[in-house]
């Protein structure tokens, strides 16, 4: 049987080691997929360092239309990143009658729909394992393995790069903007780590499993998005000292009158197993109604890790590109009329409980004031540390944490106790997970 050509767009770190995984494993590959896989063609704008990573084994050429219309292109795997030149590409691939394999999270988060489509239309595939938690296979999981499932719940770890700060902030006590800077001397954060510590890749990766999950459209813009830079490592010890870790949380859920979708710091139990995910290590939980909690750990980044992933569909492709359409599994495991249009529930909707920071003046009645407002909210304390002053301080922390409540709920009472004049500064508040 003739071999698959494939064409890749990218050829940086994951499209490097996508070529070197694929070259080391060819024979293995072969073995499974019953049909050799070829990179045949790359394109990069970096022309040398390309036909130096290929080393003159593949055309190597600087404009990825060339890629796309190539006719003898069977495959096109996309690792170029963003919303532009590769929406661009990845249409007119499959406008030419390609399959894609892309691990860009962002693409598929915001213009998923069009290009799932586009795809479906044309009667191609376009697979995506690679672009969420890395090596971790959790989308064949989500669209595969646990497809007899009701998903109930989602809550993953799914930034490196934050949860190694997390970590690190811990482990040394430091506060967030040193182990940043750390982090980036590292190479674990970007010089421009804003996508990765404001929680939007996060968010990113959490639409496309939303979707899977619960059958509906990718609704990126509707997610709730909140990074770690707020964090401070005295929050950090404070929730130790409570039984729980604070981890950077994909979380969506199916409730009975819609789905959530956020992405928050959040407190964990510190017996979960998901709270003892530490570095750069990604982990997702997957709840359904008959297997229960199952976890999936793992690199959730990487050259040879991703380029694992982006194989493993290049595989998949290999197996069933002759199946007929309707016979392939769906990019979004329903079949795509059965799509539902659950709505996405507001942030203000949402119930959880909540960890509650304040700095109060020491004197009498001050617990009693901030108790009475969470009361006359309907909101119960479920445990409290306060504090004893410093020599010669008369400013205290108290620390609480709450049974669940609605957040707009949450929101009215922590307004009523900012006023309070005992109450020095605002009060920090991170939600909390109990995970079962």
């Amino acid at each position: 049987m003739k071999p698959i050509k494939v064409g890749l767009l990218g050829i940086g770190v994951v499209g490097g080691g996508t070529y070197d995984v694929l070259k080391r494993n060819q024979e293995e590959i072969t073995r499974r997929s019953g049909r050799a896989i070829q990179i045949t063609m790359v394109a990069d704008l970096n022309v040398e360092r390309a036909k130096q990573i290929t080393g003159g084994s593949c055309d190597v050429v600087s404009d990825g239309n060339l890629v796309v219309t190539n006719p003898d292109i069977d495959i096109v795997i996309e690792l170029i990143g963003g919303y532009g030149i590769a929406k661009e590409l990845v249409l007119k691939a499959i406008a030419n009658g390609k399959h894609v394999v892309t691990a860009n999270k962002a693409l598929l988060a915001v213009h998923g729909n069009e290009i799932f489509k586009a795809a479906h239309d044309k009667g191609v595939i376009v697979a995506f394992e690679a672009a969420v938690a890395g090596g971790i296979p959790i989308i064949k999981a989500l669209r595969e393995g646990l497809t007899a499932n009701r998903i109930e719940w989602i809550a993953g770890i799914i930034n490196g790069t934050t949860n190694f700060i997390l970590s690190e902030m811990r482990d040394k006590g430091l506060n967030f903007d040193v182990v940043l800077k750390e982090a980036q001397r590292l190479g674990y954060a970007e010089a421009d780590p804003t996508f990765d510590i404001e929680g939007i890749d996060a968010a990113h990766k959490l639409t496309i499993m939303s979707a899977i999950a619960f059958g509906i459209p990718v609704q990126f813009d509707k997610a709730y998005v909140e990074g770690i830079t707020k964090l401070e490592a005295i929050d950090i010890r404070y929730a130790e000292q409570l039984g729980y870790r604070i981890k950077l949380l994909g979380i969506t859920k199916r409730m009975p009158n819609g789905i959530e979708l956020r992405v928050h710091p959040t407190l964990i139990p510190e017996k979960r197993l998901i709270a003892n995910v530490e570095g750069a290590m990604n982990a997702v939980v997957v709840n359904g109604d008959a297997v229960g909690a199952t976890l999936y750990y793992g690199k959730g980044a990487g050259a040879e890790p991703t380029g694992s992933a982006v194989i493993a569909d290049l595989v998949d492709i290999a197996r069933v590109a002759t199946a007929s359409p309707e016979h392939r599994v769906p990019p979004l495991a329903f079949q795509p009329g059965a799509i539902a249009n659950i709505p996405v529930l507001p942030m203000s909707e949402i119930t959880t409980s909540y960890y509650l920071r304040m700095h109060v003046k020491d004197q009498p009645g001050v617990l009693a004031d901030v108790a009475r407002i969470l009361a006359d909210a309907t909101i119960s304390i479920d445990a409290m540390i306060q504090k004893e002053p410093g020599e010669g301080a008369n400013t205290t922390d108290i620390v609480m944490l709450t049974h669940q409540t609605q957040e707009k709920n949450m929101l009215a009472a922590i307004e009523k106790i900012n006023a309070l004049p005992t109450v020095v500064g605002k009060v920090t508040k991170i939600r909390l997970e109990e995970l079962t």
